[in-house]
Formats: C-alpha cells, structure tokens, sequence
C-alpha cells in the first residue's frame, strides 16, 4: 500500500523482486529486508508473500495455473505433472461434489473462498492435497 511504500518506483522494484524471487529462501530474505527498511508488513504484503509460495510450490507440482475465486476454481496442469494421477482420482472419487476433471489437463474444485484469507487457505490446502510437503 501507498503508506506502506509511497515511492512508486521502488515499490515496482521489490514487486519485480518478489515475482523473481527462485525459491522460499529467497522471499524470507526479502521479507526480512523490508520489514527492516520499512516496518511490518501489513496484510497486502503478507498476502503477496503467500501468493509467492504458492506459486513455487505449484510449480514443483508441475502445475501450469492455479484459479481461486470466491465459489472455488481450477487447477491447470503441464502436460506432465509432479503429481499422481491416482491422487487426483481419489479427490474425484472421495470428494464428487468438491472436485471434477475439466477435460485432460485441469482439475476444477468448488469451495467456498470468500475473502483473500480463505482463497490462500483454499489454495494451500489443495496444494497439499495433490501432494506438495
């Protein structure tokens, strides 16, 4: 936010940084760099940070795109993905009004998700489901 970094370029700056960095390590550096050069970090922050995990952790999943809206989403995968397909079956199966394929290679799921803090929740919970430790 503005009063959390009112100088543009520099906020455009650790965005850039923040969508760059390669892996967790590396966004806990950062975190801590600019919680000593600008204070806590409010929730947007926070949230930008854990949208940044997210994002790592789908990729070693091999997961192309992941969707999470307020109903729920989907998940679209690569062509070959870090995940067993018997693990996507037993969502399906288990859970039939909650998760459905959508043609090959996405995985749709309905679950509530609200707010920012529920879709994150949602989000990482999914991840772990298809696998991610």
């Amino acid at each position: 936010p503005d009063d959390y970094l009112p100088d543009v370029h520099a906020r455009l700056t650790l965005y850039k940084r923040i969508a760059s960095a390669p892996d967790d390590d590396a966004l806990r550096e950062l975190q801590v760099e600019m919680i000593d050069r600008f204070g806590l970090l409010p929730d947007q922050v926070k949230n930008l940070f854990a949208v940044a995990q997210l994002k790592h952790a789908a990729t070693k999943l091999g997961i192309r795109k992941l969707e999470v809206g307020e109903n729920g989403g989907r998940v679209t995968f690569l062509p070959k993905p870090n995940v067993e397909p018997l693990t996507i079956i037993k969502l399906i199966q288990t859970q039939p009004r909650v998760f459905s394929m959508e043609g090959q290679d996405k995985l749709k799921f309905r679950i509530p998700a609200p707010g920012a803090v529920e879709r994150l929740a949602a989000a990482k919970d999914l991840l772990k489901a298809l696998g991610f430790r």
